[in-house]
């Protein structure tokens, strides 16, 4: 049996002894309570049975758990620079044994242990099986729909938390990113010249995702117009018309 509440009580005790002030550990407290409900949203959408639809919150809760300590030590999230936080997330709960503070059961061990390992890379590992795979893509799906809001959010309180928008204004934009973009494809991280490469790849999230429901939730949000036009100006107006025609088409592509 999967108890939510006493999952978010006990993620509210290991998040407690953290820095609550540093804006970096309350905007990922705050993130990991928002894709349990959008984790819940895309479970539902899918017709998925209580069981599952609980699951899908209970991944969605922990999936970011390694910010915590990756925010500690290393004050970053950046995983390129730091440490693959999602890695460190399965280390905590499965090495360290924290799952059985969130869950008594272990007969969910494997499908969480998945999901959470595989919500950051690039591609999903091979060799999941169905429900694993199931749930690898939810929280995924979950956990780019609410960084779009997190980035929404920077923009209204202007705060450039996630990216420096004066200078992606300036930058220009590579043509491997571009062509990437074109091609309905997500961005390799190993392409990103700069920080306007970055930016792009973020608005190309869209193109990784697998259900239609946190598709239209971007879509309805306008996430992707808002944050093209924070950075368009009259240098890079042709590149970001580019970037939001191909993220229109591929709304209708997938019938969103």
């Amino acid at each position: 049996m999967i108890d939510l509440d006493k999952a978010k009580k006990e993620f509210e005790k290991y998040v407690k002894p953290y820095d609550i002030q540093n804006a970096k550990i309350s905007r990922k407290i705050a993130h990991s309570y928002r894709v349990v409900e959008v984790s819940e949203q895309i479970a539902k959408s899918l017709n998925l049975t209580e069981e599952d639809i609980e699951l899908a919150k209970l991944i969605g809760l922990l999936h970011d758990i390694g910010r915590f300590e990756q925010i500690r030590i290393y004050d970053t999230f950046s995983d390129k620079d730091s440490i693959d936080h999602a890695n460190l997330g399965v280390k905590i709960l499965f090495e360290d044994g924290l799952i059985r503070n969130f869950i008594e059961e272990n007969k969910y061990d494997e499908i969480i242990y998945k999901a959470i390992k595989n919500h950051n890379k690039y591609a999903i590992e091979e060799g999941l099986n169905e429900r694993e795979l199931l749930h690898a893509k939810i929280i995924r799906d979950a956990d780019k729909t609410d960084i779009y809001e997190i980035y929404i959010n920077d923009l209204a309180k202007n705060v450039y938390v996630a990216y420096n928008y004066d200078n992606i204004s300036k930058e220009k934009i590579s043509d491997k990113i571009l062509e990437t973009v074109k091609a309905h494809k997500l961005v390799n991280r190993y392409d990103i010249k700069n920080e306007a490469d970055k930016y792009v790849s973020s608005l190309a999230f869209v193109f990784d995702f697998y259900f239609k429901k946190g598709l239209e939730i971007v879509k309805e949000r306008q996430y992707i117009t808002k944050l093209i036009n924070r950075v368009k100006t009259k240098d890079n107006e042709a590149e970001m018309n580019l970037i939001e025609e191909n993220i229109q088409e591929y709304f209708k592509e997938r019938n969103v």
